[in-house]
């Protein structure tokens, strides 16, 4: 989790240009870009299907210790043949834009306390998210994804999820 704080520079310039860096698991060692993936694929918060014949399934919204919560799930192409992914997935910022392909333009939404929160950037403003995938998913093919944004408030027990090309999904927040 250095790399989330603003004191840790040092440290964070070591780091390989990878989102899993921000991985709630320290030890967790992944290829750039995959986050965690110990995401328990046999339970399902929501599914949404999107245009382009890509549905969003959403794995878990687990809140850590660290004040983080952390969304794993998959985008799984339903379409019978390749889909490219749209840029809009990985919002308009400049600095982010400046690190390829993500998930940056998702955002959780908690109406009860009338907040959104956007994904998070590490020190060198790499969201902390699935970066750097193929800009396309074959047809049949899924991407599984995660997300860290900064954890609701302790009573807030669900969240919507907007991302660009879906419509908005409510889930709840476990831990």
């Amino acid at each position: 989790m250095a790399a989330c704080g603003g004191d840790d520079k040092g440290d964070a310039g070591n780091k390989a240009p990878s989102s899993s860096s921000a991985a709630p698991e320290a030890g967790d060692k992944k290829p750039a870009g995959q986050g965690p993936t110990d995401t328990d694929s046999d339970k399902i918060l929501a599914t949404v299907k999107g245009a382009m014949g890509i549905d969003m399934v959403i794995h878990t919204a687990q809140r850590d210790q660290g004040g983080f919560l952390t969304l794993t799930g998959e985008l799984k192409n339903t379409s019978g043949s390749r889909v490219v992914t749209p840029v809009e997935w990985s919002g308009k910022e400049e600095a982010v834009v400046a690190t390829g392909p993500s998930l940056a333009a998702m955002t959780l939404v908690d109406s009860q306390a009338k907040k959104r929160y956007y994904v998070l950037r590490d020190t060198n403003d790499r969201p902390l998210t699935t970066t750097n995938y193929d800009s396309g998913i074959d047809a049949g093919a899924s991407l599984p994804f995660f997300a860290q944004f900064p954890a609701p408030a302790p009573t807030t027990s669900e969240v919507s999820v907007q991302f660009p090309g879906f419509s908005s999904a409510t889930i709840e927040i476990s831990g």
